[in-house]
């Protein structure tokens, strides 16, 4: 390639009339349909080769030059990105049927939509492969309902991350990791995709920590927070089935989710002694509300718990009536609310309103006796986990 080629090949496009760093950013090559130029971040950016951009960003003819130039920008998240070069971009949206300007996702509070478009570029940024990107569209189609409430879950002090929890044949067809160091590094795909997640919420909707994001101390899950059901160590029914979809569809549920809690029992024995030890972990002064909660069972406790006859509603029933505090003990600390804990009708207070406010899927390797909580972001009911059949749309 001649050094003029790869000079085009780097060239960015951005908007100047944007506050913070584009909405939209994309690596083009030479007679590439470019986009225009968004001048009001109120309206979805359209494809139009007729309408070139007014202005171009242009770097040296090196990928590293092209690297620290997004981190010039504030297109990153602290990490370097890949350059979205167009053919990349394109490769991204080809996994995709819908026309590259499609609406998935808007944000109430900056009033910016995401386009299919955007969601590639960002993708490609994060790293992701092309098989990956219906995961992610997925994700923002199932956070842009209404009850995840997308604008308290990205600008809230509570410092949460979207979780999303991969079920079906598609976890294995893009080579995700549902078993070793499920929530650690070493997935393409389970780094990614999260990562693309957060990526979005940054550059497209310009949630910027300090600015929009008001997080008190973050959470590590900002930068990726992407796991997939283990299904060969599910004892009950797959998470996608239990949605309502045939075992052959895929889905994705996005919970706005706070610190990840590990639970350990090496000692016990009976769905009881697994169980209980997990329950008061839900229950522990800091993270009782009557939000929802993520539990992902390792399959050493999982087999447990099985093996004493207990059906999944079985396991989530016993955790929410076990994850409980007296009110004498929340008035004490000043975390009893009458209104919230008068939902539930009960004695003492409960994690969350019912059993159906659990989220429990298997994960994890093998050998251990790990599993984890992980809290609602929200202590009240203000964001509601939401799920997505990934690539089909189960409507139409």
């Amino acid at each position: 390639m001649t050094a003029a080629a790869k000079k085009d090949r780097w060239q960015l496009l951005r908007s100047f009339e944007l506050p913070l760093p584009s909405q939209l950013l994309i690596l083009r090559d030479v007679g590439y349909a470019v986009l225009p130029v968004v001048t009001n971040p109120n309206r979805h950016i359209q494809e139009d080769a007729m309408n070139p951009p007014t202005a171009q960003h242009e770097v040296a003819d090196d990928v590293l030059d092209a690297i620290d130039y997004c981190y010039e920008q504030g297109w990153t998240d602290g990490l370097p990105v890949v350059p979205p070069e167009a053919s990349r971009v394109e490769a991204m949206l080809q996994m995709e049927g819908r026309p590259p300007a499609t609406v998935i996702a808007h944000h109430p509070a900056t009033q910016i939509d995401l386009t299919l478009q955007g969601a590639a570029v960002n993708a490609v940024m994060a790293g992701c492969l092309p098989e990956y990107f219906p995961v992610v569209v997925a994700a923002f189609e199932a956070m842009a309902k209404k009850p995840f409430n997308f604008h308290g879950s990205t600008a809230s002090t509570g410092g949460s991350a979207p979780l999303l929890v991969v079920s079906g044949p598609i976890v294995d067809d893009i080579g995700m990791n549902a078993g070793v160091n499920l929530f650690g590094p070493g997935n393409r795909a389970n780094a990614t995709i999260g990562r693309a997640v957060r990526l979005i919420i940054l550059n497209i909707f310009r949630m910027t920590p300090g600015i929009a994001d008001k997080s008190t101390q973050g959470n590590p899950g900002k930068y990726s927070f992407c796991i997939a059901e283990r299904a060969d160590k599910t004892p009950w029914q797959c998470l996608n089935e239990e949605l309502g979809y045939p075992k052959e569809i895929s889905s994705v549920t996005v919970f706005a989710g706070g610190g990840f809690v590990n639970v350990e029992n090496h000692g016990g024995q009976s769905a009881e002694a697994v169980l209980e030890t997990i329950a008061d972990a839900m229950a522990n002064c800091g993270c009782i509300s009557i939000g929802q909660s993520a539990v992902i069972l390792s399959p050493e406790h999982a087999e447990i718990v099985a093996n004493s006859n207990f059906s999944k509603a079985d396991t989530c029933q016993f955790l929410f009536e076990h994850a409980s505090r007296t009110e004498t003990t929340l008035r004490r600390i000043g975390k009893f609310s009458p209104r919230e804990y008068a939902l539930q009708a009960r004695e003492d207070c409960h994690r969350g309103l019912s059993a159906d406010d659990i989220l429990l899927v298997v994960g994890g390797g093998d050998a251990g006796g790990h599993s984890s909580f992980i809290p609602s972001w929200s202590r009240t009911r203000a964001s509601m986990m939401q799920s997505e059949a990934i690539g089909v749309c189960v409507d139409c």
